[in-house]
Order: C-alpha cells, then sequence, then structure tokens
C-alpha cells in the first residue's frame, strides 16, 4: 500500500525533508497541528495508512488498536520514551530507528552549556539587562573534572569536544565502552564517586523505569559544593523540586536544562533562579541535525524491523 502518515512537526515543516519523502512515496499526508498530536486526533492522522514517521507523539495500545493497518513505525528523533515498545512488538509492527544521529547537535549543545554556566553568562546577562555592569568572576572549563552519565552516542561525541580543554572525564553507563575509555582517557565510575568528584555533571541517558527520577535530593547532595548540573537528555531524569532548592541553598552554582518534566511547560521556579539556564528542548533544533534526524526516519520506513533480541535497547 505504501501510504505514509507524517506526524513529526519538524519533518512536517521542513520543505526539504517534505520534498524528498514526496519524491520516494507518492501518497503521503503530513500532519498540520502546531501542538503534539495524542488521541483521537493521532488516529485520524494515522488511520489508513500502512507506515509512519512520528516525532514526540505516544504511541501504545490504546492508539495501534485503532489502526490495525500501520505495519511500520519509523522514529523522527531518537528518544524512544514516547514508544511503548512491548505495545508495539505486541501489534507486530516494524520500528524504523537510527540511534545518535542527532548526536553532534546536543554535544555542542551541552558543551555551550558548560561554558557559559562556568563563566556566569545567565547572572551577567540578567545584570547587564537590569543595568547593571558588573563582572562576575568565573571559572574556565580547563583542567576541570567533567562526569559523564550516559556514555553512548552523545556522552561519546561530549567526550570528543572535551579533548582540547584537558578535562579528566569520569563515566558512568550500565554498559561497558572498556576501548572507548581507553583510547580517550576516560575513568569509568560509579554513580556516587562521579557526583561527589565532578565539578560538573551532565545527563545523557534515556528516560525508563530505571532511569526516571535518578538525579533526586540525594544525589544532588552528594555533588561537590559549587558544582553544575547539566541535562540535555529527558525532563523526567532529574527531580525540579530537588534542583530547585540545591541552586536556592547554593550547594549547586548552576544548572543548565535542554529538557523539563511536563513539556512544553518549564518549570518557572527554576527559570526565575539566576543560576539557572533554561531553553525549550533545542538540542536537536539545527538545521543539520533535523536533516539528518529527518533523512534517518525516511530511510526507517525500509529498514525498519521487529523489536527483539535486545533491539532497539
Amino acid at each position: 500500500m505504501n501510504r505514509i502518515a507524517v506526524a513529526a512537526r519538524s519533518l512536517c515543516r521542513n520543505p526539504v525533508l517534505r520534498a524528498e519523502l514526496e519524491a520516494r512515496y507518492p501518497a503521503v499526508t503530513f500532519g498540520h497541528s502546531p501542538t503534539l498530536l495524542a488521541g483521537a486526533e493521532l488516529v485520524t492522522l494515522l488511520r489508513g495508512h500502512d507506515r509512519a514517521i512520528i516525532g514526540l507523539e505516544r504511541i501504545d495500545d490504546a492508539v495501534l488498536n485503532q489502526v490495525p493497518e500501520l505495519r511500520v513505525i519509523s522514529k523522527y528523533g531518537v528518544g524512544l520514551d514516547g514508544l511503548d515498545l512491548d505495545a508495539i512488538a505486541r501489534h507486530g509492527v516494524k520500528l524504523g530507528w537510527t540511534g545518535g544521529v542527532n548526536r553532534r547537535s546536543v554535544s555542542e549543545l551541552t558543551l555551550g552549556f558548560v561554558l557559559a554556566l562556568l563563566h556566569r553568562v545567565p547572572e551577567c546577562s540578567l545584570g547587564l539587562r537590569a543595568g547593571a555592569w558588573q563582572k562576575l568572576v568565573g571559572r574556565q572549563l580547563t583542567g576541570r573534572t567533567v562526569g559523564i552519565i550516559g556514555c553512548g552516542f552523545v556522552g561519546q561525541d561530549l567526550v570528543r569536544l572535551l579533548a582540547p580543554f584537558d578535562c579528566r572525564v569520569l563515566a558512568n553507563d550500565i554498559r561497558d565502552y572498556a576501548a572507548f575509555y581507553a583510547a580517550h582517557g576516560v575513568t569509568p565510575v560509579g554513580l556516587h564517586p562521579l557526583l561527589a568528584e565532578s565539578d560538573v555533571v551532565t545527563l545523557h541517558v534515556p528516560l525508563d523505569a530505571s532511569t526516571r527520577g535518578m538525579i533526586g535530593a540525594a544525589e544532588l547532595a552528594r555533588m561537590r559544593k559549587g558544582a553544575f548540573l547539566i541535562n540535555a537528555a529527558r525532563g523526567g531524569l532529574v527531580d525540579e523540586a530537588a534542583l530547585e532548592a540545591a541552586l536556592a541553598s547554593g550547594h549547586l552554582a548552576g544548572a543548565a536544562c535542554d529538557v523539563f518534566e511536563r513539556e512544553p511547560e518549564a518549570n518557572p521556579r527554576l527559570l526565575a533562579l539566576p543560576t539557572f539556564l533554561g531553553v525549550p528542548h533545542i538540542g536537536g533544533s539545527t538545521e543539520e541535525a533535523q536533516l539528518a534526524m529527518g533523512r534517518a526516519a525516511i530511510d526507517g520506513l525500509e529498514t525498519a524491523r521487529f523489536i527483539g533480541e535486545g533491539w532497539p535497547v
């Protein structure tokens, strides 16, 4: 049948990707909603199509039960937390997914966060806007200890970007990347030592039952006084109330988040803090990353495979 439904909003808005998709498939339906599709609206878009490109939309039994004709789901972007993988497998639907396709965009943003926090850019910018010419004293990244929680695609790319800064890099991951660690001078450690020894802690893990809320009050208390926390992965990883308290008390010198617990809402209490830097989930929002993610999703319509045997996670 080869009828394609596109729910991923970034792909729908990109004329280059739209043209490339339509050049491959004559029957394509693009979503037009400015907001995330869910429930009946999502089902309406998917109905009558055997393949779909999905972004942040939730795909579960409730959706799949209503579109039995859907045989392939291809993912725009790398996060899988919006997909019920068990439900997709039960329905015999294939999944197209390419891990790490936006790695450079996210790792560059993370490095930007690190430099901005160390040099106290958020505080200085707020002061300048308020008419205060106040030269706050920051810190250099060079020679600092950076702890990377999750050393997969993005974490490893960040290691490469940190190389010129001569940092001590600690890594914590459930997988063993011994060859990579040895080649790049990374020291694998447990979570608690990483938190205690790092000047900067940055998160790069997926959101699932094992990682949800992994950074709470107890973990923040283990971090060095004056350290920085960065989350450019998923909002549910960090207890935002605990982060707010750690910043307000001065235990942490700063934090930056590209993601929040309740997107598209950002935590107003965090945003009110001068040592907090927040942006609206823009890690993959570069021209290059959007093209890479879109082309991977288009390819995934053909290369999709059944879930199982440790794939896709």
